[in-house]
């Protein structure tokens, strides 16, 4: 499953949930020797003024102050993990400039076994930050996708509260399965969905965290969504 369909899953989910409980709620059992009634009549299809919305949900769910302290929770967490792999970059450095300045006299034995040695610590090194990297980026998924479950029901109030009558999630839209071919101006709610978010939440927003000096490519910042000002 990747990123995109899970956070779509979620929105569907959450947005889904309030009318299933009310229509749960809403309808009375029907006693298993009631007389079988007939199918009501299906309703003809009818034009409707179409008033369209476009949200990153996503972002928005990354950009909201509980996910962004959540992201940059994770990312204190990671940074001892950063530093030991930027130790070990700087490690490897050191042994290859020892071996460019090595005298004539080292025999090609003595060479060789110094460019497995090498060789060997690369390749633990590319294992390491291939690893922490997973384990970053599975941790920020589970994060905002924890967000995006409790974003859903403020979205769906937003759209009803709006008349809006589709709304099309256009995160990652370049790769994605789904592309908006063309979008009036206005018609993106992703920063009045957020705004309304962080006002019902009640979660400040994070303090801005210094950035690492020993950042290493493989150790992942917060992320820092870009949505449409308003």
């Amino acid at each position: 499953m990747n990123r995109t369909f899970a956070f779509a899953t979620a929105l569907a989910a959450g947005m889904l949930s309030a009318a299933g409980v009310a229509q749960t709620a809403g309808t009375p059992a029907t006693p298993s020797a009631a007389p079988t009634q007939a199918a009501p009549a299906p309703v003809a299809p009818h034009a409707v003024p179409a008033k369209i919305a476009t949200i990153e949900f996503e972002q928005v769910a990354a950009a909201t102050n509980e996910g962004q302290r959540a992201l940059q929770t994770l990312q204190k967490k990671y940074e001892p993990k950063g530093t030991e792999l930027q130790a070990k970059a700087q490690e490897i450095d050191t042994l290859k400039k020892q071996l460019q300045s090595a005298p004539a006299t080292m025999t090609e034995s003595e060479r060789a076994a110094k460019l497995r040695a090498i060789d060997t610590k690369e390749k633990q090194l590319q294992r390491d930050g291939e690893d922490a990297q997973q384990a970053v980026t599975g941790e920020q998924q589970q994060a905002i996708a924890v967000v995006a479950k409790k974003l859903a029901p403020v979205v769906k109030k937003y759209v009803e509260d709006n008349g809006y009558t589709m709304l099309l999630d256009i995160t990652g839209q370049q790769g994605g399965s789904m592309s908006v071919l063309w979008t009036s101006e206005g018609t993106d709610i992703s920063r009045a969905v957020l705004d309304a978010y962080n006002a019902s939440s009640g979660v400040a927003p994070p303090v801005p965290s210094a950035p690492s000096p020993t950042a290493h490519p493989h150790a992942s910042a917060t992320p820092k969504p870009a949505l449409p000002k308003q």
